[in-house]
């Protein structure tokens, strides 16, 4: 799993997982997993077609409790067919079949699945995995138009190869996907109503045709606050320079590559914000006459002339309305606090976070930041070296706290 998805502020939550007949039910065991590393406590309903292709005791030699399959076969859990709606934060079914479907639009209760689903008080979560032909017909469109109706988290199967040889649309949903859906549907919604604006990544200014002048920035920490936003109910819109990350489809997503790019994409949906959070490397500078052709060797000295480009955080901080929050980034080598200090001032911020780039753990390219985090009312924290998924995630606890 990526690192700007691997959260850990779910101990204490149980998610519940509903496994149905399907060649892809093997996967299940791999979100298990995940969710597991997340803190959460994981248990399990397999129906008796799942059965045929994953097995109980697979859940339970994970770590999986309880573990639920034939409706009368519960030994000591009597009442496991209402089991989940009574502790259970949140309820996934994954694989879910057409069959399965069927049930849940139609309110059947005919095995402990769907008993136990029919109990539910929540949302459920349903990642579907069929043949293209079922997931296609009349009768399944209309049961999942339903259960969308109902307010279920509905995550649409994918394109692509199936087992039996066809192509077509009935895939598992990518695991990343269930993922999240699961988290956020466990997660307080402490952030709902707000719109939040995110940079992220590096960018890149041209000096010929093929090379560019930048930074290393993968856009992990960016990345992590977007996600921790989300997962949070936040509106959330991602300015992005040219990174090879993957977001959930709750987020609206804008790709760039220039600083200019990213200003200009930054100030289209700056006004409509309620919190902006600018985490983004931006070069500071741009060559001031790109080529349009390459650069050949043996033409002697190269000689590029840099111009300034503009600085997106102070421009924005000025037009900043007293309603809206801004966040920002500084990647330092030296003088950390003073120069965190000095920028919170002078861009008009309501929170920095800065952090020592020659640092052991921290800044570009790792998984993990030490940061140190100021805000408009002189409070001061220096943080340890911490995931950057905690870092995200403490950013936000102080920024709801203020």
């Amino acid at each position: 799993m990526q690192p700007y998805l691997a959260f850990n502020h779910y101990l204490g939550k149980r998610v519940h997982l509903g496994v149905c007949g399907s060649i892809s039910a093997f996967k299940a065991l791999e979100l298990l997993r995940m969710l597991q590393g997340t803190g959460a406590h994981l248990s399990a309903t397999l129906t008796p077609s799942a059965m045929r292709f994953v097995t109980p005791l697979s859940f339970e030699a994970l770590g999986a409790a309880p573990v639920y399959g034939e409706m009368f076969d519960t030994r000591d859990a009597l009442y496991g067919h209402l089991d989940p709606g009574q502790d259970a934060d949140g309820f996934v079914i994954a694989p879910a079949t057409a069959n399965t479907i069927a049930k849940l639009a139609c309110g059947l209760a005919d095995d402990m699945l769907s008993c136990q689903t029919l109990a539910f008080p929540h949302p459920l979560v349903i990642a579907p995995a069929m043949n293209p032909r079922l997931w296609n017909a009349a009768a399944t469109r209309e049961n999942w138009a339903k259960l969308n109706e109902r307010g279920h988290v509905c995550i649409e199967p994918e394109c692509g190869a199936m087992a039996c040889g066809e192509e077509g649309r009935g895939r598992l949903p990518q695991l990343e996907r269930i993922y999240l859906q699961a988290l956020r549907a466990v997660t307080r919604q402490d952030m709902a109503g707000r719109k939040v604006l995110i940079t992220l990544g590096p960018t890149r200014e041209p000096f010929d045709c093929v090379r560019f002048w930048s930074n290393p920035s993968t856009g992990t920490m960016g990345a992590a606050l977007a996600v921790a936003a989300w997962l949070r109910g936040a509106d959330v819109t991602a300015i992005c320079g040219p990174v090879d990350l993957w977001l959930p489809e709750g987020i609206t997503r804008v790709d760039v590559s220039t600083a200019r790019e990213m200003f200009e994409a930054a100030s289209d949906v700056f006004s409509e914000v309620d919190v902006a959070c600018f985490s983004a490397a931006v070069a500071d500078y741009r060559p001031a006459n790109p080529s349009a052709e390459k650069f050949k060797k043996g033409q002697g000295e190269l000689q590029v002339q840099f111009e300034a480009n503009p600085d997106i955080l102070k421009t924005l901080g000025t037009r900043k309305s007293q309603q809206q929050f801004l966040i920002g980034f500084a990647a330092e080598s030296g003088q950390l606090d003073a120069n965190c200090r000095a920028k919170l001032t002078a861009k008009k911020l309501d929170l920095i976070v800065g952090n020592d780039v020659t640092a052991q753990g921290c800044g570009f390219g790792h998984s993990t930041n030490g940061v140190t985090v100021l805000d408009a009312k002189g409070r001061m924290e220096i943080w340890p070296v911490l995931a950057k998924t905690e870092v995200a995630w403490r950013v936000w606890d102080w920024m709801l706290g203020l």
